[in-house]
């Protein structure tokens, strides 16, 4: 296999990122569709989530992208509760909101609206108004300030993704992978993590959704399945060396 040097890694395009968005709904709500009653109720690595509040975070997160109203409430309302649950980022009380107010839901009517909703969250994110869409915000370290763009673009397609490698990971069955679709998700999160930390390294992703990628030279050679990558930088595994370094999805 060749090897790709980070600086020849194209990075997402605000085109190619509404495309990859829309997919990567209709996959976790396809995912969703498929599970056993039994599946709804394993644990995840995501610390206090089975897979039925993984998708309630999904949906709520959904929602909020999908309806300005939607959004604003969450912050209203999912702020202050950073202060009552063991919160690490400000984004947890909203997380904690998108749960608890879906609680109620039947797994039949989650399936059903992470169906609908993938196009409208879609729309919305795309139809961020221009101004809005480069005020800064801060997503912590190691990211540091970002304009919300880069939530819209690619944090929030991420973030869906993730926990669709979260929900695979708990019922323990293998995730489809596609290298249009996943395999340019890596590429582009390998670009920007090399980039952050700067450290030399050659870095063998296996499987259809990896690939070889290098930067400067010297440094450390680093071989693993490339889901196995993802969940590293996203602290679902402990990681040494150059795999230490973190960036949250």
């Amino acid at each position: 296999m060749s090897t790709t040097a980070i600086t020849d890694i194209t990075r997402i395009s605000r085109d190619e990122a509404r495309v990859l968005a829309l997919a990567e709904f209709d996959k976790f709500a396809a995912l969703a569709a498929d599970l056993r009653p039994d599946e709804w109720t394993a644990n995840t690595q995501c610390v206090g989530w089975d897979v039925r509040k993984t998708l309630h975070h999904v949906l709520g997160s959904a929602d909020a992208q999908a309806s300005p109203r939607v959004f604003l409430h969450q912050l209203r309302h999912g702020l202050p509760l950073n202060k009552v649950i063991d919160s690490h980022h400000w984004v947890d009380g909203l997380n904690e909101l998108q749960i608890r107010e879906r609680a109620d839901l039947r797994d039949a009517e989650v399936i059903a609206q992470l169906e609908a909703v993938g196009a409208r969250a879609t729309k919305g994110r795309f139809g961020t108004p221009l101004p809005l869409r480069y005020t800064p915000v801060p997503f912590g370290e190691p990211i540091g300030w970002k304009p919300v763009n880069y939530l819209l673009e690619v944090g929030f397609t991420r973030d869906v993704w993730a926990h669709r490698i979260d929900v695979h990971t708990a019922i323990g069955r293998p995730m489809a992978l596609e290298a249009a679709h996943d395999g340019r998700l890596v590429a582009d999160i390998v670009a920007e993590w090399s980039q952050l930390h700067g450290q030399p390294f050659t870095l063998h992703l296996e499987g259809v959704a990896g690939g070889t990628f290098s930067q400067g030279t010297g440094g450390e050679h680093v071989e693993m399945d490339a889901l196995d990558f993802i969940r590293t930088l996203c602290g679902r595994l402990p990681g040494v060396g150059v795999m230490r370094h973190q960036l949250p999805l």
